[in-house]
């Protein structure tokens, strides 16, 4: 068995004004505990504590400000505190209830300072999310931190919650199925039958591109005409929202493409220092740093887990250069297009995201590790594009000369692409 981490997120139906009061009171009288500790320069637990025990707080808010102050310098290097900090509470204040009979089934027991003052409140939660919220009334999944947050009037809750799932099993004869995380093509999946590339998906990252740069953009606006707070963060809010929707539609669509296969194992690159590697001038590494690619590879970890699917990463050197069939270093002349310069090889040209998925999936086999053949200086490097990234702007697609994977079909993360 293994164990998996998700975030459970529900929102409060209306509170009645008594209710309304009572949470806007714990939620100031936290940040002024949380502040006075921050500004102390608190290090220690038991010095956070003698700080917040004369505030009016619930143990479990009081427990989780002494875990969580010392790291705010020592692990997040914080100078200073943001005004919207959101309560935080220990698992004890984990204690959900549910019931068929009401209107909204789930129920949290929030709570307060004293004997006698805690309170039900209604919650709206994620209908995707049902099965977990069960499991945490049942306990049999396990609560972690809790998190409350006020976004103008509505007050936001996510809960941590761990659960067991079997741990996939690793098989000799699992079929290897590759996926390149980009831009452009945000997932680019191939699978390996008998060493033959077979059926290969591609998802769009069209949108999420769009929504990202539009980010950007009306965020900069807002900012350069002294816009409230509020409003740049709720444009925030928003559009992380939208990205967020992509990533798990996106993950999911990866994880149902796997289960096609028998013995299915996902194969993807290490990216961990891909934010240092990275250096395509300013503009270029605006765009590719600010893209989630490990938020994704982990999504889409977590869902193969939940699906008894395997998860392997492997060294991304040259995937995206090397022909998969002779095992040459290529080159790239346009973002779509992959060439082979080995005259004898049966590939001339191949979509290149396929090309490099393909790549992926072999290198779970230890052999595949080695350096590509003909190994030379190219520009492979993203072009700038800073004139044609764009949602109006659409690039030609080349024609190659020989393709030999029969066309694809581009799925779509989300509905609002439409």
């Amino acid at each position: 068995m293994t164990t998996i981490t998700k975030t459970l997120q529900a929102t409060f139906a209306p509170p009645t004004a008594h209710k309304q009061s009572k949470l806007n009171d714990l939620l100031e009288t936290y940040r002024d505990g949380l502040q006075e500790a921050f500004d102390a320069g608190t290090s220690t637990m038991s010095a956070v504590s003698d700080i917040v025990t004369p505030y009016d707080l619930p143990y479990q808010a009081k427990a989780a400000l002494c875990n969580y102050v010392p790291k705010l310098r020592k692990t997040y290097n914080a100078k200073e505190l943001d005004d919207e900090h959101p309560i935080r509470l220990t698992n004890q204040a984990a204690k959900f209830d549910h019931s068929e009979e009401r209107d909204y089934e789930f129920t949290w027991w929030v709570p307060r300072p004293g004997r006698g003052t805690n309170f039900w409140i209604p919650l709206r939660i994620n209908p995707e999310q049902e099965d977990l919220w069960h499991d945490l009334v049942s306990e049999d999944a396990k609560a972690g931190e809790i998190r409350l947050q006020k976004h103008q009037k509505n007050w936001i809750l996510h809960v941590t919650v761990e659960y067991p799932v079997e741990e996939p099993a690793t098989d000799g004869d699992a079929t290897h199925i590759g996926l390149d995380i980009g831009e452009t093509a945000l997932i680019t999946g191939c699978a390996l039958k008998d060493g033959s590339l077979t059926d290969p998906f591609v998802c769009s990252g069209s949108r999420a591109k769009h929504l990202r740069k539009e980010m950007h953009t009306a965020l900069k606006r807002l900012q350069e005409r002294d816009a409230s707070e509020w409003r740049i963060e709720d444009r925030f809010s928003h559009y992380q929202n939208a990205l967020t929707d992509i990533v798990e539609k996106a993950s999911r669509q990866a994880v149902e493409y796997a289960k096609q296969y028998e013995n299915p194992m996902l194969v993807m690159e290490d990216l961990t220092y891909i934010r240092k590697r990275l250096d395509y001038g300013k503009y270029m590494n605006r765009r590719l740093h600010s893209w989630a690619f490990a938020r994704l590879q982990g999504r889409i970890e977590d869902k193969a887990t939940e699906a008894g699917i395997p998860v392997e990463y492997v060294n991304p050197a040259y995937t995206s250069q090397t022909c998969h069939s002779c095992h040459r270093i290529g080159r790239r002349d346009s973002q779509a297009e992959f060439r082979c310069p080995h005259d004898e090889c049966h590939v001339s040209t191949f979509q290149a995201d396929i090309n490099a998925s393909a790549n992926i999936a072999r290198r779970i086999d230890p052999w595949g590790e080695s350096v590509p053949l003909d190994k030379a200086e190219r520009d492979d490097s993203s072009r700038d594009g800073s004139g044609c990234d764009t949602a109006t702007t659409h690039r030609e697609t080349s024609v190659p000369a020989q393709m030999t994977l029969t066309a694809f079909q581009e799925s779509k993360p989300s509905a609002s692409d439409d």
